[in-house]
């Protein structure tokens, strides 16, 4: 066995504290850090009680402010009629299912129709495909650039996803038209996307790796398009695998909310069935508001690449104050008109009783400490944005005409929420409110002036580049 002399322990010791002192003059946790680390946790006993509670439940639960828990108010002062709540299932697509509810209450009551949806998984099936499309020109575009160049590594970061934004739907459905659901249903891939999703978005990078190599290797852009084609072919022949083949063409009649057909069912084709019930100029006739308090209000912004298809728009919105989107909001709302909104869901959602509220769970309590971030820290620091998509439906509004509460048609089935909607503070949505999408007649001249500057481009990694899911 090994002697250590005592010369060489103290020169151990020496140069163990020495690199301690290194460690933590470099910002490292050295041992003396950790030990006052430690050393400040002393628990009360009322502490401690709560340790052993909060080690065998999970936070929302413990801190959910039961003094918030009393009957939930549920009239609205102005409310948008719905027939039946859809159901994105395991999917990020509620950003179409929003835009297609939103065209589907102005059908229902124009047609006077029961209940009735559209396709959902027939313009997904093209917003894949377009996707595909747009990332893999995206590599062709930018293939003279270095490898860690920031927008080749965004690209390959995000080949492509199942969420989106009003712009996509827009550009979408203006492109293939729409169809009925009975006329092409669902999938069980189309309700559970991950799994396809993480084999699509991987191929595809494995299809921008070759394109670069091409490139390198002395191939023009004319053969980097035809290697995209075939590529694409593979995309379209996986695509309708799991989601069936689109149709062209179909017979289809009404029925009455009697369930009875009004007419003799007709052919169609899916523009010629957009254009006979629907008719709606999506890209030109609506405007899309933003409330980001990181940037100036009263200009207009485009985010590169934050389209759904290479020969669609970027999503291009109006930076606006808060009181200034309620007032469209509002009007829109007088007028039996829904909107597509968008927001930060999952902060304070209460999902059993579909309640969004700043006092359904006092977090401050349980862990002692104070939460201090304004909305701008929030958006900043990326802990906050825009995450999910629903349909504006609702206001209730006080004496004096101001906004005590707001309603969501919701896309998580007839089952979630309060009836499959969601109800939202006031306070809230100053809070977590971040798009909304209206339609012009409804927007002050103030606001399309503005959309007659020239934009600020912002880049495609943006903190508002956020596909809603």
């Amino acid at each position: 066995m090994m002697r250590i002399s005592k010369r060489a322990t103290s020169c151990i010791a020496s140069m163990l504290i020495a690199l301690g002192a290194i460690a933590q003059s470099n910002g490292s946790i050295d041992a003396q850090m950790l030990k006052e680390l430690s050393d400040s946790y002393k628990p009360t006993k009322a502490e401690k009680a709560l340790q052993n509670v909060m080690l065998n439940n999970n936070v929302n639960s413990m801190a959910l402010n039961q003094e918030n828990q009393n009957e939930m108010e549920t009239y609205f002062s102005h409310s948008v009629k719905s027939k039946g709540i859809s159901n994105q299932e395991s999917s990020g697509r509620c950003w179409l299912f929003t835009g297609m509810n939103v065209m589907r209450a102005k059908m229902i009551a124009e047609q006077n129709l029961g209940v009735f949806e559209f396709s959902q998984v027939y313009n997904f099936f093209f917003d894949q495909l377009e996707k595909a499309n747009l990332f893999l020109q995206g590599i062709i575009d930018t293939r003279k650039k270095p490898f860690d160049d920031r927008t080749v590594e965004w690209l390959f970061k995000n080949p492509l996803s199942d969420g989106g934004t009003f712009t996509g739907v827009a550009d979408n459905i203006a492109k293939y038209g729409v169809v009925p659901k009975s006329v092409m249903k669902e999938s069980y891939t189309s309700n559970h996307t991950a799994t396809f999703n993480s084999l699509l978005k991987r191929k595809l990078r494995e299809y921008g790796i070759r394109l670069r190599n091409a490139s390198d290797e002395g191939k023009k852009e004319k053969d980097l398009l035809n290697m995209k084609k075939e590529q694409l072919k593979e995309v379209y022949r996986m695509l309708a695998t799991v989601y069936g083949v689109p149709p062209t063409e179909f017979t289809w009649a009404p029925k009455d909310s009697n369930g009875k057909y009004r007419e003799e069912p007709q052919k169609y084709t899916p523009q010629s069935f957009y254009q006979k019930y629907i008719g709606w100029d999506l890209r030109n006739n609506y405007v899309m508001l933003m409330n980001d308090p990181t940037r100036p209000y009263w200009k207009s912004y485009e985010i590169e690449y934050d389209r759904h298809m290479h020969d669609g728009q970027n999503w291009l919105y109006v930076n606006l104050p808060l009181e200034d989107i309620k007032e469209m909001a509002i009007a829109s709302i007088k007028d039996s008109t829904m909107m597509y909104f968008s927001c930060d869901v999952g902060k304070f959602l209460d999902s059993k009783r579909g309640l969004l509220d700043l006092d359904n769970y006092d977090y401050e309590s349980i862990f002692d400490v104070e939460f201090g971030m304004d909305k701008r820290e929030r958006i900043m620091t990326f802990d906050s944005g825009s995450s999910h998509a629903m349909t504006l439906m609702a206001v209730d509004l006080d004496k004096d005409g101001k906004p005590l509460k707001w309603q969501v048609e919701n896309s998580w089935g007839a089952n979630s929420g309060h009836r499959g909607t969601i109800i939202m503070t006031d306070e809230w949505f100053d809070e977590y409110m971040f798009r909304l999408v209206v339609d012009k007649k409804y927007v002050p001249a103030k606001v399309l002036e503005v959309l007659k500057e020239k934009p600020t481009k912002l880049p495609a990694w943006d903190p508002m580049f956020t596909p809603e899911e």
